[in-house]
């Protein structure tokens, strides 16, 4: 979580267009073998704030005394897991075509306030740590979160959890600070070279755990005394023993750490982590992590019965400023590596399967052709081939969305939900939430509760059906996210996508800005004659004749695939 993200400039269209004018004469392929579990790459992922969501339960939104003297959105509003579940149990996220879920940090955070440049602020966004081992009373309980991830699971929607090893929480006015041999709270960051962005703290207010150190460290006071009145003690003792003794591992800050964190992975079954600040931490521990994940997934499934058809493994996505920096750049034969400067990391070489976007919120601007053939173009057959991006249009954390004043919601939806790579809706993206709150102060303004109200209103749930459709279609057919694109006209925009694998093959066609009414389409030689076809977009099927798909929808969209696929 980080207040500094750095965005391309108008520089990036004329980069963006030269590549696409050299890539337009690549060789056309329709044949994936990426490594990346092509799911990831298609994955409909919702990330919500969880104290922004949905407030299941009343009785715990006040926990540790905490008040509501904050700056403008910067206290606890209610959010919790229960609220959670229940819009899972209510079909929100199903209905939306959501087969992932993402949500901030549930570990206990610091207790009181920290006043900042930003104004008074309580940790509600879930990113200033004070126990790893415990869920924040705030937003629930263990058995709730157990529960949550559990009702997941039984509507096909696998969960990430939102982890931390960079930094904990700060000391304020109620918590004491971390032990010297844990923290550094300066130099703070200055991210023009390696050892100022890994060896530094990101911020004044989140000191920065020694993640350099390999030496010894005992458990702090606080957290030992705390452990005590809860009576736990001795168990979280003798499971460190444990674990330091079967890894061999020094007992440093971040194996701690690690230890903590895979530990959920273990007794609830999350399915995946996103991992914060991760071009923060030295890259060789994203290895042990994804490691020691891995061994504690595969033994909670050797535990529990799983719904899910396919059985994939532990999933590891980073927080690496990407594809806007340095990714694109120097393509088609360009790098996926980040660049601090005077260093290069890799970071899908220390256990990452995808990393996150940044850079698309700015690529949006950007024709929907030329996007999606640059997209399609790096993750086929780029540097990106094998990996796996996940693309977003608004964040928690990045002051510069696309379409900030929501003005062209529709097209938002298109561009993110037709994009190649996996796709993040951030919560009330697809409500058109307002982006701009009077008496915000910086990263606040992103930060409002969902506007549930709004679905009183008839533009939002058209607007809500509009997004419903998109995502049930990517959830429906593998080639959206994960195949190989190929336009077919330019007005009205017709464009495939076709994904080809030995293990399971898919087509789309698709259609935008087309009559309302009857049109008539090519089958453009994706689909065979007699084959059924669903339009995603009216629900409507029709079958391929000569080549041709005739319609007859109040609609100027269609998503075809085959009805077989659903």
């Amino acid at each position: 979580m980080k207040p500094y993200i750095i965005k391309f400039t108008c520089i990036v269209f004329v980069i963006l267009s030269l590549l696409f004018t050299s890539s337009s004469h690549a060789k056309t392929s329709t044949t994936n073998n990426n490594a990346i579990d092509p799911f990831w790459n298609n994955a409909v992922i919702y990330f919500m704030m969880t104290d922004r969501f949905s407030n299941g339960d009343k009785s715990n939104d006040q926990a540790f005394k905490r008040k509501q003297d904050g700056a403008v959105l910067r206290n606890f509003m209610g959010g919790d897991i229960k609220g959670i579940t229940q819009k899972i149990e209510d079909g929100y996220f199903s209905a939306l075509g959501v087969n992932v879920l993402w949500m901030t940090p549930l570990i206990e955070q610091v207790h009181g306030y920290w006043d900042e440049d930003w104004g008074r602020s309580y940790p509600f966004h879930g990113y200033w740590p004070r126990d790893w081992t415990k869920v924040d009373p705030n937003f629930g309980t263990e058995a709730e979160m157990k529960t949550m991830i559990a009702t997941a699971h039984a509507h096909g929607i696998r969960v990430l959890a939102d982890v931390i090893i960079n930094h904990t929480g700060p000391m304020t006015n109620v918590d004491s600070a971390w032990p010297a041999g844990w923290i550094r709270t300066e130099p703070v960051c200055q991210w023009h070279n390696y050892k100022n962005n890994v060896h530094c703290a990101v911020a004044t207010s989140i000191p920065d755990i020694r993640t350099d150190s390999e030496k010894p460290v005992k458990l702090p006071s606080f957290l030992l005394e705390k452990w005590q009145l809860e009576g736990r003690q001795q168990q979280e003792i003798a499971e460190l023993d444990a674990f330091f003794e079967r890894t061999q591992l020094p007992r440093a800050p971040k194996y701690y750490i690690v230890k903590w964190l895979t530990d959920w992975v273990r007794d609830y079954g999350i399915d995946g982590f996103r991992v914060d600040t991760a071009k923060h931490v030295e890259a060789d521990i994203w290895r042990v992590l994804k490691a020691e994940a891995s061994l504690a997934y595969n033994q909670w499934k050797s535990k529990n019965s799983t719904v899910f058809e396919e059985n994939k493994d532990f999933f590891m996505i980073g927080e690496v400023m990407h594809l806007g920096v340095n990714g694109f750049k120097n393509t088609p034969s360009g790098t996926r590596k980040y660049d601090y400067g005077d260093k290069q990391v890799d970071f899908y070489d220390y256990g990452f399967d995808s990393l996150i976007n940044m850079g698309f919120a700015t690529h949006a601007n950007l024709p929907m052709e030329t996007l999606f053939s640059i997209y399609s173009e790096e993750l086929n057959h780029g540097a990106f081939k094998n990996v796996g991006i996940l693309n977003y249009v608004v964040s928690h954390d990045d002051p510069e969305p696309y379409d900030k004043e929501r003005a062209t919601p529709y097209k938002t939806a298109l561009k993110l939900m037709l994009a190649p790579g996996a796709a993040q809706i951030y919560y009330g993206d697809e409500l058109a939430r307002n982006l701009k709150i009077n008496g915000t102060i910086g990263d606040a303004t992103w930060r409002s509760f969902m506007n549930w109200q709004d679905l009183t209103k008839d533009e939002t749930q058209k607007l809500l059906r509009h997004w419903q459709k998109l995502g049930t279609f990517r959830h429906n057919h593998l080639a959206v996210g994960a195949g190989v694109h190929e336009q077919h006209n330019e007005k009205p925009y017709i464009f495939s996508r076709k994904y080809i694998a030995k293990e399971r093959s898919d087509n789309v066609l698709i259609g935008i800005d087309l009559n309302k009414g009857h049109k008539t389409l090519s089958a453009y030689q994706a689909f065979k004659d007699g084959t059924v076809l669903k339009d995603y977009y009216s629900d409507t099927l029709v079958t391929v004749k000569d080549n041709k798909i005739k319609l007859n929808t109040d609609f100027s969209i269609v998503l075809l695939g085959k009805v077989s696929d659903n």
